[in-house]
């Protein structure tokens, strides 16, 4: 969640089933330059394991004792802690502020039921709210449709009195064309929070040496993306310039709710795929949703720039796709 999917939920879910007590604790206020963003959690076993974080170790052990507390006493916790400057700068902050941590047990406060549909939601890769009314202690999940904004955004927070606990599926970006771009291309994505997967069915292309520690499915981009399968929280980019590879993929990615579209090529070149897209049956809407030339017009010349430009386009449509 926020950006970064880690495994709390799942972890707290499988040492609460084994009977050793868990307690959640969740980020829910903070001051602009926390280490962890609202939302990110911290899982507390009874014998004393933790798993995640909800600061960078300024609040940590207090959080553990009260959790240990709520344990006992199966009651849920809301803490505030005033951070010194001194404290802040040892955390790695650049200034003092606030921070709120609300504490949960397993079972008690949270069921263990709607603990478990948040996970298989997770798993499923569907987006889901954990909404908490902190004044009647009530708990629910929602779908993306009941916060849009928020899950476009991923940005847990408060609404009124309630706190939304926004879940979604990791980001992907599935790249076609194992070319030079693609190198940059994928670090920048894995630094910017995406699962990157790399496509292309020329073995001499996509090799582990020109493209260490990336996934790299060799098969025709149209099997491989639907064996990927496609979501809101795709984006695709082909990169080949081969119309037999790109095409399949392009017109894979324009059956499926993917965010983004991209494909290389001058006008020219764009203009001779449209074509053929068209005289595949691809409607003029469809077409429509295809970024090309890729990128943001940035001037880029090198392929690292070109990789720079096509990930701040890819930034700009999951953030404000209005634009």
């Amino acid at each position: 969640m926020n950006q970064q999917f880690d495994n709390i939920p799942e972890v707290a879910l499988a040492w609460h089933r084994a009977g050793r007590g868990v307690v959640l604790a969740t980020v829910v206020q903070t001051w602009g330059s926390a280490p962890r963003p609202v939302g990110s959690q911290l899982a507390i076993a009874g014998d004393g394991e933790m798993a995640g974080s909800v600061s960078g170790g300024c609040v940590e052990g207090a959080v553990i004792v009260e959790a240990q507390d709520a344990l006992q006493d199966g009651k849920p916790r809301m803490l505030e802690f005033g951070v010194s400057d001194d404290e802040a700068f040892a955390a790695g902050l650049a200034c003092g502020g606030r921070i709120c941590v609300m504490i949960e047990p397993v079972g008690a406060v949270m069921p263990e039921s709607m603990l478990a549909d948040l996970v298989a939601a997770r798993a499923g890769r569907l987006p889901i709210a954990y909404v908490i009314d902190p004044v009647t202690q009530t708990r629910k999940l929602a779908d993306a449709g009941a916060y849009p904004d928020r899950f476009t955004a991923d940005k847990s927070g408060y609404e009124g009195a309630a706190f939304i606990a926004i879940h979604n599926p990791p980001l992907k970006l599935i790249v076609v064309g194992a070319v030079h771009i693609a190198q940059p291309l994928l670090v920048m994505a894995r630094l910017a929070g995406f699962d990157p997967v790399l496509v292309d069915p020329r073995s001499a292309f996509g090799t582990p040496a020109r493209f260490p520690d990336q996934t790299i499915i060799e098969d025709w981009p149209d099997e491989a993306l639907m064996a990927q399968g496609l979501d809101a929280r795709c984006a695709v980019v082909t990169l080949s310039h081969d119309p037999k590879i790109d095409d399949p993929a392009i017109i894979t990615a324009l059956g499926a709710d993917v965010f983004y579209i991209g494909a290389l090529g001058s006008r020219r070149t764009h203009a001779k795929r449209m074509a053929r897209l068209t005289g595949a049956g691809i409607t003029p809407a469809q077409l429509k949703r295809i970024h090309a030339p890729v990128g943001l017009d940035i001037g880029s010349i090198s392929p690292a720039e070109i990789a720079i430009s096509i990930m701040a386009q890819i930034t700009q449509c999951l953030r404000k796709p209005q634009l």
